[in-house]
């Protein structure tokens, strides 16, 4: 079994930054993406990462966040990006376009990201 272990979020005004880390085995051998689930809300994929590097975006997040094998990068913060953040990951190679949580095996506990107006 793989354990994801979140970190880095928080609390932070529109505007601002904040950086999520995922801290797995071997990032070499796993797609690695991010998804949120607000309140009420089904979870929903924020980004991916493949083994070579490629990355894919949900529209909502695209030139805001960025995601790299161990964090994910969010600028520019909305009120709207309020969620529990969850890190997952699957062996191999991302599928394309890679933001379906079925294909995940593997998920961290969570962490909050709270954006006030």
């Amino acid at each position: 079994q793989v354990q994801l272990v979140e970190s880095g979020g928080g609390s932070v005004q529109a505007g601002g930054s904040l950086r999520l880390s995922c801290k797995a085995p071997k990032y070499n051998r796993y797609c690695m993406a991010w998804f949120r689930q607000a309140p009420g809300k089904q979870r929903e994929g924020v980004a991916r990462i493949s083994i070579d590097g490629t990355t894919r975006y949900a529209d909502s997040v695209t030139g805001r966040f960025t995601i790299s094998k161990d964090n994910l990068q969010m600028n520019s913060l909305k009120p709207e990006d309020t969620a529990m953040y969850y890190c997952a990951a699957h062996d191999g190679y991302c599928y394309n376009p890679g933001l379906t949580e079925y294909d995940f095996r593997y998920w961290g506990q969570g962490t909050q990201v709270t954006v006030s107006s």
